[in-house]
């Protein structure tokens, strides 16, 4: 009997334990990624016109919804402009609007999908070490200037100085530079044509029919680290990543953000812990009242076998008076 008791409540403490647990990971603390970290990991994207790199930095930061947008891109490839536009809002997708800001861009999404732990950790890292990032950038930009490898050409305007700009000289049409990290931002052996280590080939045309995604009104403030999308200061950061809501005039209404799915998966696991430990408890009351049952029918034969006992005692006297008396 003692054994049920402890067993059910070493199951009871198991369940608290496993729920209590599966909560907190929502909540930890973000990773710190050090300097030559974060260098490495806006590397990729460095060099990507000021507005197209505000967007993508917003969407890594929606890590969890790039695969699926990926390939919606890829499906609709060979839609452009307005009737893209259409089938975006024809479509409703659930997705934050910065990650949908990135379906004309099919090989930005399919790059960011194609290598997750990338994508994941630059997003946690915009949103938990945001000037750490910026600086990072402005670095990469600064070596690649200095060696020579970043200039103004047809498709971008290239401002020097303290901080580095990269604009579009169309603000409607938005190239995505193909280059190699491992060369563009080291110093070149001698004898290297730097002028095509950076190519601006492929262009998308973001004009008035995107405007509810924010383009043509994503700019970056590098003296303050700020970025502006939809002509808003974009504020997302680790803390509020779980209530915070950029304006947009399009919203993603097919369910909730990844955060929003923590908290419900956060109170489903709660759910399903005070289930469990109501099942244990109910178990547990099941067993006392066993348990009771056990006693008292413990209790009903030892009152049966005092009766039996007591009167085998009479017929014995009463036997003996006989004898006596005979």
């Amino acid at each position: 009997m003692r054994y049920l008791k402890i067993v059910s409540t070493g199951i009871l403490m198991s369940l608290l334990f496993v729920g209590l647990t599966s909560i907190s990971a929502f909540a930890q603390e973000p990773r710190y990624y050090p300097p030559q970290e974060v260098e490495h990991l806006v590397s990729r994207v460095a060099l990507y016109p000021d507005p197209l790199l505000a967007q993508v930095l917003a969407a890594a930061s929606f890590s969890d919804q790039i695969p699926e947008a990926a390939r919606w891109a890829d499906q609709h490839r060979n839609v452009t402009g307005d009737a893209l536009s259409r089938a975006i809002s024809d479509d409703n997708l659930p997705w934050d609007p910065s990650v949908q800001a990135l379906l004309p861009f099919p090989s930005v999404l399919g790059m960011m999908a194609s290598d997750m732990p990338w994508t994941q950790n630059l997003g946690n890292a915009f949103l938990a070490q945001h000037d750490d990032v910026m600086d990072a950038v402005q670095r990469m930009r600064h070596h690649a200037y200095d060696y020579g490898y970043l200039r103004t050409n047809p498709q971008i305007v290239v401002t020097g100085g303290p901080y580095i700009e990269i604009r579009p000289v169309r603000p409607e049409f938005l190239v995505v530079p193909a280059y190699d990290p491992a060369v563009v931002f080291v110093r070149p052996r001698l004898g290297f044509a730097v002028g095509g280590a950076v190519r601006f080939g492929f262009g998308v045309t973001v004009g008035a029919a995107f405007r509810p995604w924010g383009w043509g009104l994503n700019r970056i403030a590098w003296d303050s680290h700020a970025i502006f999308i939809n002509n808003a200061r974009w504020d997302r950061n680790w803390h509020n990543r779980a209530v915070y809501v950029h304006p947009y005039e399009i919203r993603h209404v097919g369910g909730p953000r990844a955060e929003e799915r923590h908290e419900v998966h956060e109170q489903v696991v709660r759910e399903r812990v005070d289930d469990r430990v109501d099942h244990a408890r109910a178990d547990e009351h099941r067993a006392d009242e066993h348990r009771a049952d056990e006693h008292r029918a413990d209790e009903h034969r030892i009152d049966e076998h005092k009766k039996v006992e007591e009167h085998k005692k009479v017929e014995e006297h009463k036997d003996k008076r006989d004898d006596d008396h005979r």
